[in-house]
This record gives structure tokens, C-alpha cells and sequence, in this order.
């Protein structure tokens, strides 16, 4: 296991282009995301108080979009260490690797959270319990 794994999340800006019109944003599969985007969903009317997420992967690499709205997400590495990002403009994202713990919460009332993964739904790959993932983090990095 990467000891780093955290340092791999990152802020994302993509191409936003407009005019009177009004704005878009670009964002493609392997060249603004760092993977081919397999599955898109998105997370809308959660309260202010309300943690979605509360997970890790085994193989889905994330990226998250406040396509409206705010909200904020808290990854860790289940090594201690965590980082808070602050999602508040509709060109900007964050990357989150494989094997991260993520919470996604302080949503804004017209928060509307893009989420897109690298792989199909399967829910066996996921990491519902906090100390089951520090358990397979260190035994991964034995």
C-alpha cells in the first residue's frame, strides 16, 4: 500500500468557457479526469447535518464536482492523516484515489454533488467500517 495515498488526492480546475450566454464546463474522461469515467451519479437534498459517504474503496478511483452549491469533503488515509476540501465552484473537483476514507458533508441547500467513478457499482469493493479499513490499511503496509 502507497504510504502516500493521501498526497494523490487533488484539486481538480477544469475549462469553463463563457459569454453572456451563461458558463460550461469541460471535463473528459482520461484527459481531465484521471480515468475513464465508468459510472456518474450525483447527490442532492442532503441536509446541512447529514455525512454521506462514510467509506473507503478497494478499487474505485473518484471525482467529486459541486456542480451547484457547496459542500465539503474530509479524506483519510486511515494512517491519521486527513485533509478537508472545500467544493464551492462548479469548475473544480477533487481527486480521490482508491483505498481513501471519504465524508462528504455541510452541504448547502442547493448543494448538487457530480460524483464520477472509475469502475461500475459493486458493492463489495466498498469499506463501510472505519476500523475494518485501518485494519487493512496496516496490514496492507506489513
Amino acid at each position: 500500500m502507497d504510504i502516500n495515498v493521501i498526497n494523490k488526492a487533488e484539486m481538480l480546475e477544469f475549462t469553463e468557457r463563457g459569454d453572456d450566454r451563461g458558463h460550461l464546463v469541460i471535463c473528459e474522461g482520461g484527459i481531465d479526469i484521471p480515468f475513464d469515467i465508468k459510472r456518474i451519479f450525483y447527490i442532492y437534498g442532503s441536509d446541512t447535518d447529514v455525512i454521506r459517504g462514510q467509506h473507503a474503496n478497494r478499487k474505485s478511483e473518484f471525482v467529486l464536482i459541486n456542480v451547484a452549491g457547496t459542500s465539503k469533503v474530509k479524506i483519510k488515509d486511515g494512517k491519521g492523516n486527513e485533509t478537508v476540501y472545500s467544493l464551492n465552484r462548479p469548475h473544480t473537483g477533487i481527486y480521490i484515489p482508491k483505498m481513501v476514507w471519504k465524508d462528504m458533508y455541510d452541504f448547502s441547500e442547493d448543494s448538487v454533488l457530480l460524483c464520477l467513478a472509475s469502475t461500475h457499482y459493486d458493492a463489495e469493493e466498498y469499506i463501510r467500517d472505519y476500523d475494518e479499513f485501518i485494519k487493512i490499511i496496516n496490514e496492507e503496509g506489513d
